[in-house]
C-alpha cells in the first residue's frame, strides 16, 4: 500500500506542468481517468456530455468566445478482462467574432474513438487492479487542427494507456474509495500533412507524438461521488508550428456524480489549467492569421456535463431491494462454491465427505435416542402421577 502510495505522488509531481486533458472514453473510471476495470460481460453502457469554454475577447470590438464540444461512448463487456468501446464525437463548434473559425460551420459529426481495454487484472481479493487501453482516432470530421482543443491533423491516430487502480472495498468497489493513474502514449501519423491550404506551411517530417499522464482519487458519499484529477500531457516530437495546441499544459478537474439508481449517473465537472507553456504557434501562418486578443493559448477553463446510462441488461432497472438480495445471494454462492471447490481439491476429498456423512448419521442417531429417553421419561411422570 506504501509503495503504491509513493509511485502515485511521484507521478503527480512529475507530470503536473506537462499537459491537458484526454478525451472522455466512457467505461469505469472519472471524468477522464480511466480504470482499471472493465464494464461487466453483458453490460453495455452509453455515456453522453459536452465540454465547453467561453470568454470575452477584447479589440477592436468586444465579442464572446465559446468553444463547445458534443461527445458520446458506449462500453461493452465481452468477457471478465475485455471491454470494447467505441466513442463519436458527434459535436465541435468554435465561434469567434460572430462567425465559426471552422469554416463558417461546426464539425457534425467530428472524429470517432475505437477503443479495447484489457483490464480487471489483479490477484483475487487484491485491492491492486491493472490494465491496458489501446485506441484510434478515426477522422469522421471535416476540420481538424482547432483552437483550444487537443492536437489532431486529421489522420488515423493511435494511443496506448498503462491503467492501474486502488479499490479500499475489494467486495464492492464502488462503494469504497478509490485511485487511478493512467500512462500514456499517442502517436498522431501525420507525416507530409497539411495544417493549412498556404504553401508556407511547414509539412511534419517526422510524425507528432505525446507522452500522457493523469491521476485521480474518487470518494463516494452516498448518492453523491466526488473526485479529483489531474491531467497532463506533453509532445515527444512536436507537430509543425501552424498547429494551434502544441505547447504542455496541466489541467485539475473537480468532479460530482448524482445516482439516483444503479443504472444512472449525472455527472458535472470543471477543468482548472494548471501550467501551460509558452505560445509557440506561427499565428500568421495560420487560418486565424492571428490570435484571439487576450486569450492564452489554452482555455483557463473548460465545464463538462454529462450522463451515464445502463442499456444492457435489462435487469439493472430492477427495484433497489431486489438487487441487494440478489446481491447477498449472489455473494454468499460465490463463497459456497470458493469452499467447495477447495474441499473438493483436496487429496482426501472423498475420505472427508465419508467423515462428514457418518458425523451427521451419528448425530441423527444420538438425538433420536435422547428424544426416545425423553418420551420414556415422560411416560414414567405421568405414571406417578396416576398413583
Amino acid at each position: 500500500m506504501r509503495r503504491f502510495y509513493i509511485v502515485l505522488i511521484v507521478l503527480l509531481l512529475l507530470f503536473v506542468s506537462t499537459g491537458n486533458s484526454a478525451t472522455r472514453f466512457g467505461g469505469k473510471g472519472l471524468i477522464y481517468i480511466n480504470s482499471a476495470r472493465v464494464v461487466q460481460k453483458g453490460h453495455l453502457w452509453f455515456f453522453g456530455g459536452t465540454r465547453f469554454f467561453g470568454k470575452v475577447a477584447t479589440g477592436a470590438s468586444a465579442y464572446t468566445l465559446w468553444n463547445v464540444q458534443g461527445f458520446s461512448s458506449f462500453s461493452y463487456g465481452i468477457n471478465k478482462n475485455l471491454e470494447f468501446g467505441i466513442s463519436p464525437i458527434f459535436y465541435q463548434d468554435t465561434n469567434s467574432d460572430g462567425g465559426n473559425v471552422l469554416d463558417g460551420q461546426g464539425n457534425s459529426p467530428d472524429d470517432i474513438y475505437i477503443s479495447m481495454k484489457i483490464g480487471s487484472i489483479g490477484a483475487e481479493e487484491s485491492p491492486y487492479l491493472f490494465g491496458v487501453h489501446l485506441y484510434t482516432r478515426i477522422p469522421t470530421g471535416k476540420e481538424h487542427n482547432i483552437i483550444y482543443e487537443p492536437y489532431s491533423a486529421g489522420t488515423v491516430e493511435v494511443g496506448l494507456n498503462g491503467l492501474a487502480s486502488y479499490y479500499s472495498n475489494t467486495i464492492y468497489p464502488d462503494d469504497g474509495w478509490s485511485i487511478h493513474a493512467n500512462i500514456g502514449y499517442l502517436n498522431h501519423n501525420d507525416v507530409g500533412v497539411e495544417l493549412t491550404s498556404d504553401p508556407s506551411d511547414t509539412k511534419p517530417q517526422a510524425m507528432s507524438s505525446e507522452f500522457l499522464a493523469g491521476i485521480g482519487f474518487r470518494y463516494p458519499a452516498g448518492t453523491f461521488d466526488f473526485s479529483l484529477e489531474i491531467n497532463a500531457r506533453t509532445f515527444l516530437t512536436k507537430p509543425p508550428v501552424t498547429a494551434y495546441s502544441r505547447e504542455y499544459c496541466s489541467y485539475l478537474t473537480y468532479g460530482i456524480y448524482y445516482k439516483p439508481y444503479k443504472w444512472i449517473t449525472f455527472e458535472m465537472g470543471v477543468d482548472i489549467k494548471l501550467v501551460s507553456g509558452a505560445e509557440t504557434t506561427d499565428w500568421e501562418n495560420t487560418a486565424l492569421k492571428s490570435p484571439p486578443s487576450n486569450f492564452p493559448n489554452y482555455p483557463s477553463w473548460r465545464g463538462l456535463l454529462g450522463i451515464k446510462l445502463a442499456i444492457l441488461p435489462v435487469s439493472m432497472y430492477q427495484s433497489e431491494g431486489k438487487k441487494i438480495v440478489e446481491k447477498k445471494t449472489k455473494a454468499e454462492q460465490q463463497v459456497l462454491q470458493r469452499m467447495m471447490e477447495e474441499q473438493i481439491n483436496t487429496k482426501n476429498a472423498d475420505e472427508q465427505l465419508l467423515k462428514i456423512k457418518a458425523e451427521r448419521e451419528k448425530v441423527e442417531k444420538e438425538l433420536e435416542r435422547l428424544r426416545k429417553l425423553l418420551e420414556q421419561s415422560n411416560k414414567k411422570s405421568k405414571k406417578k402421577k396416576k398413583k
